[in-house]
């Protein structure tokens, strides 16, 4: 995996500069893994990325309903949560159908290799503060960075 950035978030406005920079790093159908505990603010990183593509209305956690859709200019965004689930490998099917054509895609608590993504996003406590950090994720390696 090779580091592509690395930021403090401070405020909800550092948030919103992050989904944008991150934006411009993620090509057109790239597959993100979100990590973070509960509470890391992996939803509303998707928000943010989700208003920078064009979408006007409001993201919320797929915890219940696995998947949700948004409507950009550019293309859907593609927005998972695997965190209820035993197997998630059972979703994935349905997930690839869903991310066909897909400007993005976004997982929250999905394993990368499993998922195929192109991209790691891990958001950590770090106090009052977290640390996001942005990695890509090459065919075939190994997590543990």
């Amino acid at each position: 995996m090779r580091l592509l950035l690395s930021r403090k978030l401070s405020r909800l406005e550092d948030t919103q500069a992050l989904a944008e920079e991150v934006l411009g790093l993620l090509p057109r159908g790239a597959l993100v893994a979100l990590e973070g505990p509960l509470g890391a603010g992996k939803t509303t990183f998707v928000g943010f990325l989700a208003r920078a593509l064009g979408f006007p209305g409001r993201v919320t956690s797929p915890t219940y309903t696995l998947i949700h859709t948004y409507p950009t200019p550019e293309g859907p965004v593609v927005h998972a949560d695997l965190y209820r689930l035993k197997d998630p490998s059972l979703l994935l099917g349905q997930l690839e159908a869903a991310l066909e054509g897909a400007r993005l895609g976004l997982v929250e608590w999905g394993e990368p290799r499993l998922l195929g993504a192109s991209h790691l996003l891990r958001l950590s406590p770090e106090g009052e503060a977290r640390r996001a950090e942005l990695w890509e994720v090459g065919p075939g390696e190994e997590e543990g960075v």
